[in-house]
């Protein structure tokens, strides 16, 4: 045991440590899993706890204090958007709805980054489509509430098209976001975790990394309140490794790597953060609908996405997370829960651009602070996303709507034609309306110019050997879709290279 600053240290050894488990690290974690028959010893160190099964409640406050950081409360600097940042065995891939999208070659190409090609990109989405029996749900497992989505777009002429999922054996539970009770969600914690166990990758749990030196790790292990305990001692640790996989998310992984250091030579870390800001916009139907069991997404129209710069997906939300996204007080709101039964909810994605003042930084105690504007551009595709959502809901037959920039708390249906003058610009105002983000992406992106780029596009950081990035870190830009599948084709092109350059690194 060492000691570092007079508290004592254990210290650990291995060949190659990944930091986080969730898409990025569970990759890399499996596909540098047959390096272990060689002798390489291989660790994966993740912040969170392993939930047993029945520690998936679908209690809204019992999971998101046990799947997010800070319960799902993280905020921006400015206090103007909530942030959903996964932590556990299996990262945010436990608290995801699974769909899996292959990003589209418009979105790469405007990357832009040398030696990523959207043909090597969508060849390695594809594997882990299979690999995670990604389909489209059968249309009588289809609850109203998507299937409502799907007639109003239609009615009005908007592209529609079906979500591509992770499920094996889904039982409807429509609690994707609170991890699946059911086990039915092909996240790492189900797919590729167990496999990279198997042949011979350690998983330690509840271990919080603090720093990273030139080829060595501090971490810390304590055991949450829940879960199964760490299969390490609770301490302080001081782990040896040649190769070091930082896969911690957008916003940690780039708070670690400034914590340890790295901006100094490297000004673009933390930098050119994009966030896929986010509005819930709630209807009522004059019966009742099935929304509440079912899968919650699983259509979605890009109608809008090259020429308003927004996207449409249907969603299905809890009744907390309902009330906080919904703009006022008192009898409205109180009648808008009431109605939870007739309720029909659309999620707005807003592509905001990568810009260097978004960024990651760290306060004085070496934990990450979220400094992020939302730009007039942002606020002008939230505001036609609100109002296209709108009339989705009424051309499916919704009695009112609120939106969160409307002038009242409710539009009527009797009012559909004037929906240009009841949402105007002037109320689309930070802080005024619920925005929340749970796509983090950018902060370690890949490109060449190490002024504005951590990376190159196999992840390795600039002039440090052995030291990589495989999350959605990487994304110069916002991937424009969800962005799970394109995190793990990333991490597994990350991996590749790892075993490439293996042989010199270790």
């Amino acid at each position: 045991m060492r000691r570092s600053s007079g508290v004592p240290m254990f210290e650990k050894t291995f060949d190659i440590v990944i930091i986080g488990s969730g898409a990025g690290g569970g990759t890399v974690a499996k596909e540098l899993a047959p390096l272990c028959s060689d002798g390489i010893r291989v660790a994966v160190l993740e912040w969170g706890p392993k939930l047993s099964g029945d520690e998936f409640t679908g209690n809204e406050v019992d999971m998101a204090k046990k799947l997010f950081v800070d319960s799902g409360g993280v905020l921006t600097k400015d206090g103007n958007m909530t942030l959903a940042m996964g932590k556990g065995y299996g990262g945010s891939t436990l608290s995801y709805t699974g769909t899996s999208m292959t990003v589209p070659k418009e979105v790469i190409d405007r990357w832009a980054v040398p030696g990523l090609t959207h043909g090597d990109v969508a060849t390695r989405a594809q594997k882990y489509k299979e690999e995670n029996n990604v389909h489209f749900q059968p249309e009588e497992l289809l609850n109203d509430n998507n299937l409502l989505f799907q007639k109003g777009c239609r009615t009005l002429g908007y592209n529609v098209e079906q979500f591509p999922l992770n499920l094996k054996g889904c039982k409807g539970a429509g609690i994707c976001n609170l991890g699946c009770p059911n086990q039915a969600k092909q996240g790492t914690h189900i797919v590729q975790l167990p496999e990279a166990e198997k042949a011979g990758v350690e998983v330690i749990t509840n271990c919080l990394v603090e720093h990273i030196g030139i080829q060595e790790i501090e971490a810390v292990v304590e055991n949450a309140p829940f879960g199964e305990p760490s299969t390490w001692e609770e301490g302080r640790y001081l782990i040896k490794a040649k190769i070091i996989v930082v896969c911690a998310g957008a916003v940690h992984s780039s708070a670690l790597l400034l914590n340890s250091g790295f901006g100094d030579r490297l000004p673009a870390l933390g930098r050119y953060l994009t966030v896929h800001p986010a509005l819930i916009l709630v209807a009522e139907h004059p019966h009742a609908i099935s929304n509440f069991t079912g899968h919650p997404k699983s259509f979605f129209s890009d109608h809008f996405w090259r020429s308003d710069g927004f996207l449409l997906e249907s969603c299905m939300y809890y009744p907390f997370i309902t009330a906080k996204n919904m703009v006022g007080f008192g009898s409205d709101h109180s009648q808008l829960m009431q109605a939870f039964p007739r309720l029909q909810m659309i999620l707005v994605l807003a592509v905001d651009q990568a810009e260097a003042n978004n960024r990651v930084e760290i306060d004085g105690d070496g934990r990450p602070v979220v400094d992020y504007t939302l730009s007039n551009v942002t606020l002008d595709s939230l505001h036609m996303s609100m109002k296209a959502a709108t009339r989705i809901f009424f051309a499916a037959g919704a009695s009112r709507v609120h939106a969160p920039a409307g002038k009242r708390f409710f539009i009527e249906a009797t009012q559909a034609d004037d929906i240009e003058r009841l949402i105007p610009r002037n109320k689309v105002v930070p802080g005024r309306i619920s925005i929340t983000s749970a796509h983090l992406m950018g902060g370690c992106r890949m490109g060449e110019d190490l002024q504005t780029s951590v990376t190159d596009s196999w992840g390795r950081v600039h002039d440090h050997p052995g030291l990589f990035v495989a999350d959605s870190a990487l994304l110069p830009r916002a991937n424009e879709i969800n962005p799970y599948l394109t995190v793990m084709a990333l991490a597994d092109r990350v991996a590749e290279r790892i075993r490439l350059d293996a042989g010199e690194l270790l």
